[in-house]
């Protein structure tokens, strides 16, 4: 094989080529931060004064100061693999559910780590481990029922089994809350938790069979599950069980909570201080001949509309006989009766600001100003320095005093204008001197995210760079065998700073390119940089 030298590519680089030329989308200037987001996936938002606090990175931006806060004092999700599944918030506390990714059967499934409590707004973390099952004597097997196999438990005088969870797989904190002393969290296998002593001690609450309507300790009960050998006994086993699977939570502004199943939504009035066998619940489910019902039973995320004592739900499918939608409810009568909304829609979570409602789905950010009987699509966030993709997935909602929040695939963003005009965050990481995540990264003129870079699933590449001075600039992508493929020209930079342009992984022709390595040199009113992508399918 014939090696190229470096000289003989900058020489290729410099040749003007005749090819084709577009119009590049360009955006900027960028920031630079050193202090940045975690990731660009922001999963999980809670918000209380002018402090956002934002998953899966524990981070917060202070909107007064317009600082975003790195929890380098949070070891587990700084510097280890732990990230932030949910978060509760209510003035300088923050309640943080944290999970990891754990691999089991050879597949990647989500695990739980514990907690992490701020009273003193991040300043300083305590950890507080996650509630797991001693593991059973040697001789036990998926045969064996009842102790020492499984535990005993009691619940209105009457003595049960449940099996145990031994192991943190399959039970991150998809949700936590707090009130006073008591923490709460839902956990997938795990179930619901509940803390009366700030974490000091947990203990497991029981929920009611997905064949019951309510959980009342007067009553005797019945819960599926089976050996190995196909037996039915009475355990309490999340495994058979599609409502003891844990995934919404809400204490509400009356002290009711709220609790969100694959199998429904239970509601107690009793939860938060009761005995843990005397809590009392009543179960929702869906009921496909019941139009003022639930849309499904696979309740997500679950919210209380500010000055109302409206609740309003996510709804996933979940129904095998696929009856059921995706969607999103409210209920303004303890769940008596519910109002439908975006059937269809996977809803991953809904916000109030100004009296409005958004809504975060795979399919966009929504917007209703009339309590949901008109909804308007937001086709795009777009702010003069950046951009959210059009394609990415919205998944958190959340305000603070001035703003509203999104967390999507793409980015965090803000507006306080209901929308019209965005301000957005993304992971800075300068061209000099990285940023507190990545501080050894190393000085470059110019590079390209994501790389490797596929158009199928990242939709365009960004390329940044920098000019010291205003004027036109022209990026040109060029193949493996060094042919020109793409001409990009950006006919404005107004002023010096960081940039970044788009490409989409396509020719002049508007062909998607074959995967392989491609160049780019940008030439710029102070210089050229180069580069180079690794287009994947």
């Amino acid at each position: 094989m014939k090696l190229i030298s470096t000289h003989y590519l900058i020489f290729l680089f410099a040749v003007l080529l005749v090819t084709p030329v577009a119009t590049a989308q360009t955006y900027g200037p960028v920031d630079n931060r050193f202090l940045s987001i975690q990731q660009n996936s922001v999963s999980s938002l809670e918000a209380s004064g002018n402090t956002l606090w934002i998953g899966p990175g524990l981070n917060a931006y202070f909107e007064d100061l317009s600082d975003i806060y790195v929890p380098q004092n949070a070891d587990s999700i700084f510097a280890g693999r732990g990230r932030v599944f949910s978060l509760a918030v209510n003035d300088n506390r923050i309640f943080a559910g944290t999970g990891f990714t754990s691999t089991a059967g050879g597949e990647a499934v989500n695990a739980a780590q514990g907690y992490y409590q701020s009273f003193n707004n991040g300043e300083e973390w305590t950890f507080i481990p996650f509630l797991l099952d001693e593991r059973p004597p040697a001789e036990c097997d998926g045969n064996s029922v009842g102790p020492p196999c499984d535990i005993e438990f009691l619940y209105g005088g009457e003595t049960y089994n449940r099996t145990r969870i031994t192991v943190p797989e399959q039970s991150p904190p998809f949700e936590v809350d707090f009130y006073e002393d008591v923490l709460m969290s839902v956990n997938w296998a795990s179930g619901l938790l509940r803390s009366k002593d700030n974490g000091q001690t947990w203990e497991r609450i029981i929920l009611p069979p997905s064949f019951e309507n309510e959980l009342n300790p007067e009553n005797s009960y019945q819960w599926f599950s089976r050996t190995t050998d196909g037996e039915t006994v009475n355990r309490y086993d999340p495994r058979f069980d599609n409502n003891l699977l844990g995934f919404g939570l809400l204490i509400d502004s009356n002290r009711t909570v709220w609790v969100g199943t694959a199998g429904g939504v239970n509601v107690s009035y009793n939860a938060l201080f009761a005995p843990a066998d005397e809590i009392t619940w009543q179960r929702i489910s869906f009921d496909p001949d019941n139009n003022r019902g639930l849309l499904a039973n696979w309740i997500v995320s679950i919210r209380e509309q500010p000055g109302t004592d409206r609740i309003w739900m996510t709804n996933w499918r979940a129904d095998p006989d696929n009856r059921d939608s995706f969607g999103l409810v409210y209920t303004d009568d303890g769940g008596e009766t519910f109002s439908r909304f975006l059937e269809s829609y996977r809803v991953n979570d809904v916000g109030f600001f100004n009296g409005s409602i958004f809504v975060a789905s795979d399919q966009g950010l929504l917007v209703s100003h009339d309590d949901g009987a008109n909804w308007l699509w937001i086709e795009q966030i777009q702010s003069p320095n950046t951009f959210i993709k059009k394609d990415t997935r919205y998944f958190a909602v959340s305000s603070t005093d001035q703003n509203l929040w999104v967390g999507t695939g793409d980015g965090l963003a803000s507006t306080n204008d209901g929308g019209n005009t965005w301000r957005i965050i993304r992971v800075d990481v300068p061209l000099r001197g990285g940023n507190i995540y990545q501080p050894d990264a190393p000085n470059v003129d110019a590079f390209a995210y994501p790389n490797p870079f596929s158009p199928n699933l990242h939709s365009v590449v960004r390329i940044k760079f920098e000019s010291e001075q205003a004027g036109r600039a022209t990026v040109r992508i060029f193949d493996f065998g060094m042919n020109p493929v793409r001409t990009l020209t950006i006919d404005s930079i107004p002023t010096a700073g960081s940039y970044e342009t788009l490409w989409d992984g396509r020719d002049e022709t508007g062909r998607v390119l074959s995967a392989g390595t491609y160049f780019y040199s940008i030439d710029t009113p102070s210089g050229k940089a180069n580069g180079k992508i690794l287009l994947i399918e």
